[in-house]
C-alpha cells in the first residue's frame, strides 16, 4: 500500500502533508516511521499504562453526545468499539476496491469510527469532504469513481428534491449505507438513482445494541431475528410517554410489546455487551441505565428511543422520547438551548421543544418564550445570544410567545 504512494509523495509534499506510517516493513522515502519519530521525542521510558492498554474496555477516546437527557455529555469509546468499528464495512459488504465517499462530521461516530475507521479496516479508499453538497455530489462520484456512499437521512433527502442533472446517470454507486432514511424518501432514491442496495442501520455512539437492515426491507432499521437477538440481544418494553418511565407489572418488572406495538428500545448490560458511561461522576449515566427490567437486579440500557416490531419481526424506528430532538442529523438537547436563551435578562422562562415541519426530516427547533416585566422582546439581542452560543442546527427556528 505504500509503495502505491510513491509516485503522489512530491505533489503531497507541495500540498504540506507530512505522511507517518508505523509497521516493522521499511517505509518509502518522504515516509516517517511514527514509533521512532514519537520515541525520538520522549526523554525516558515511556510508562507501561501510557503506552499500551491494560484492557481492551479501557478508553480509547471521548466522543460527545446529546443522548437522549441533559447536557451533551462525552461518552467512553473502549478499544474494543473501535476494533469492532474496523469491521464495520465487511459487514455492509464493502470491500478494499470499493471507493467511499464521506461528508459526515468526523466529531460523530458516525463519521470518524464507522466512515474512517471502517474504511480503514478494509483497505478501501476514502473521498473525504469537508462538506455536503447535494448539487455538487454526482460530479463527484464521477470524478472519483465513487461506489460506496455513506449518508444519514437528511442528505439523501437533499439529493431527490435536486433538479434532474446528467451527473446522476451512469454512476459507479452501488451501496449507500447509513441511518435516518425516511421511507418515502428511500423509495424516491431508488427509484431515481438505482439499481443500488440501501443499508439501513441504527446504533448510539455510547450504546451496546446496533441493527442492520441486511434484507433492503424499505423503512426497517433491522430485524429481530432469533439468530441476531441471541448475539446482540434487545428487547423493547412498554413504555408511558406522559410519565416518561417504562410501565411495570404488579411484581414491579418490565412488560414486552406485542408485534406492532411501539416501545422502548432496551439492551441488557453485561460482559457480552458493556456501557461504560461518560467521563465524569456516574451519576451522568443514571438515565442510561434501568434496573429489573425482566428479573430482580438486571441492568438494561436505555436507548431512550421508540421502536416498532411488526409480526414479521422487522424495526422500524418510531420516536424519541426525553429532552432532546433531532434536525439536521444532529441530536439537539434542550436543555442546552433554554440555557443558552435564559441567559437574557428579558426572558422570564424559556421551554424548547422540537416540531415537525412537512417536508424536513426530524423536527426543528421551538423556544416558548416568557417575557420578564416590564421588559418587551428584543429580537436582536436574542439573535446575537443565539449565534454567538449555539451551532447552526441546535438555534431555534421558531418562536412562541406567552
Amino acid at each position: 500500500f505504500l509503495e502505491s504512494l510513491e509516485p503522489d509523495l512530491p505533489a503531497l509534499r507541495a500540498m504540506g502533508l507530512h505522511l507517518w506510517a508505523a509497521g516493522s516493513e521499511t517505509h518509502p522515502a518522504g515516509i516517517t516511521d511514527f514509533l521512532a519519530e514519537a520515541s525520538a521525542e520522549v526523554d525516558g521510558p515511556v510508562p507501561g499504562y501510557l503506552s499500551a492498554p491494560q484492557n481492551i474496555m479501557d478508553t480509547c477516546l471521548y466522543i460527545f453526545t446529546s443522548g437522549t437527557t441533559g447536557l451533551p455529555k462525552a461518552a467512553r469509546i473502549s478499544h474494543l468499539k473501535v476494533l469492532q468499528c474496523q469491521g464495520f464495512y465487511q459487514l455492509c459488504g464493502a470491500h478494499q476496491e470499493d471507493v467511499i465517499y464521506l461528508a459526515l462530521p468526523l466529531y460523530h461516530m458516525s463519521g470518524s469510527l464507522l466512515g474512517i475507521v471502517g474504511c480503514l479496516g478494509i483497505g478501501a479508499t476514502v473521498v473525504l469532504k469537508s462538506k455536503f453538497s447535494a448539487g455538487q455530489f454526482w460530479e463527484d462520484c464521477q470524478q472519483h469513481g465513487v461506489t460506496v456512499f455513506q449518508y444519514i437521512g437528511e442528505l439523501c433527502r437533499y439529493l431527490v428534491n435536486q433538479p434532474p442533472s446528467k451527473a446522476e446517470h451512469g454512476h459507479k454507486v452501488r451501496l449507500v449505507v447509513g441511518s435516518g432514511l425516511r421511507p418515502d424518501t428511500w423509495e424516491r432514491f431508488v427509484r431515481r438513482f438505482g439499481p443500488l442496495q440501501v443499508l439501513e442501520t441504527y446504533g448510539l455512539t455510547e450504546g451496546n445494541v446496533a441493527t442492520f437492515n441486511y434484507t433492503g426491507q424499505r423503512g426497517a432499521v433491522g430485524r429481530a431475528s432469533w439468530l441476531y437477538k441471541h448475539v446482540f440481544p434487545f428487547s423493547l418494553i412498554r413504555y408511558d410517554v406522559t410519565t416518561g418511565e417504562p410501565i411495570r407489572n404488579t411484581q414491579g418488572l418490565c412488560v414486552a410489546t406485542s408485534p406492532g406495538e411501539p416501545g422502548l428500545l432496551v439492551a441488557p448490560v453485561n460482559q457480552q455487551s458493556p456501557f461504560l458511561g461518560y467521563a465524569g461522576g456516574p451519576e451522568l449515566a443514571r438515565g442510561k441505565l434501568l434496573k429489573d427490567v425482566f428479573q430482580p437486579g438486571d441492568v438494561f440500557f436505555n436507548t431512550g428511543d421508540l421502536l416498532v416490531c411488526d409480526d414479521q419481526g422487522f424495526l422500524r424506528f418510531h420516536d424519541r422520547t426525553g429532552d432532546t430532538f433531532r434536525w439536521k442529523g444532529e441530536n439537539v438537547a434542550t436543555t442546552e438551548v433554554a440555557e443558552a436563551l435564559e441567559a437574557l435578562d428579558f426572558l422570564q422562562e424559556v421551554n424548547v421543544y422540537g416540531v415537525t415541519v412537512p417536508g424536513h426530516e426530524g423536527r426543528a427547533g421551538m423556544a416558548a418564550l416568557v417575557l420578564r416585566p416590564p421588559h418587551s422582546l428584543d429580537l436582536v439581542q436574542l439573535y446575537v445570544r443565539v449565534s454567538e452560543n449555539l451551532p447552526p442546527y441546535a438555534r431555534p427556528r421558531f418562536l412562541r410567545l406567552q
